[in-house]
C-alpha cells in the first residue's frame, strides 16, 4: 500500500533554474496552450530560446503542452497537432518526418507502485524517423517507436514497437508490417 506522506522525487532534477521554469510556464500559457493561432515559427523560436533543439519545417499547433523544452528535440518536418501533451521529465526525441497527432500523450514519468513512497521514475522516449503517433495515442516512459512505424489512434504503446510496423490496442501489439511503402496483412508478432 502506498503512503503519499512519504512521497519523494528521489534524485529527479528539473533541469533548469526556478526562474527559467517560471518564465517558461508563462510563455507556454500565452503562446502554446492558449487556442490563439500563433504561427508555428513563433512557437519554434520560443522552444529554441528555452533550450529545445528544433529542426526546420516544424509545425506546432495550438494548445500543445511541452513540460520542459530543455528536454525536447524535434528533427526536420515534424508536425505536432492540437492538444498534444509531452511530459518531458526525461528527454523526448522526435526524429525528422514524424507526425504526433491531436491529443497524443508522450509520457516520460511514472511512479514505482511497489515503493511505499510511490517514488517518481523517469525514462526517455524516442520517436524514430518517419513515424506517426496518431490521435489520442499514449506512449509510455522508455518507449522507442521504431522508424517508419505507426501507433494507431487511441493505442497504448507500453513497449518498443520495432521498425516499419503498425501497432494497435491496449497494450499496443503489431497488427501490420509496412513493406516498401505498402502494408502487409501478415504481421509478425515481433516488435
Amino acid at each position: 500500500m502506498i503512503d503519499l506522506s512519504g512521497y519523494t522525487t528521489g534524485d529527479f532534477q528539473r533541469g533548469a533554474p526556478a526562474l527559467k521554469e517560471a518564465a517558461w510556464w508563462l510563455v507556454r500559457a500565452v503562446f502554446f496552450q492558449a487556442p490563439l493561432p500563433w504561427p508555428s515559427g513563433v512557437r519554434v523560436a520560443l522552444l529554441r530560446l528555452f533550450g529545445a533543439t528544433v529542426g526546420e519545417g516544424v509545425v506546432i499547433r495550438s494548445q500543445v503542452n511541452i513540460t520542459f523544452p530543455w528536454r525536447f528535440s524535434a528533427g526536420n518536418h515534424v508536425w505536432i497537432g492540437e492538444e498534444v501533451l509531452i511530459l518531458s521529465l526525461a528527454q523526448v526525441t522526435i526524429e525528422s518526418n514524424c507526425c504526433i497527432s491531436q491529443r497524443a500523450f508522450l509520457c516520460t514519468g511514472s511512479h514505482d507502485f511497489a515503493s511505499q513512497a510511490f517514488s517518481l521514475r523517469t525514462t526517455a522516449i524516442t520517436i524514430r524517423e518517419g513515424s506517426w503517433v496518431a490521435a489520442g495515442a499514449f506512449v509510455a516512459p522508455g518507449v522507442t517507436v521504431g522508424p517508419g512505424s505507426m501507433v494507431t489512434a487511441g493505442s497504448v504503446a507500453l513497449a518498443d514497437t520495432g521498425a516499419g510496423v503498425i501497432v494497435r490496442g491496449n497494450p499496443a501489439v503489431v497488427v501490420k508490417k509496412v513493406v516498401e511503402g505498402t502494408l502487409s496483412t501478415s504481421a509478425s508478432g515481433g516488435g
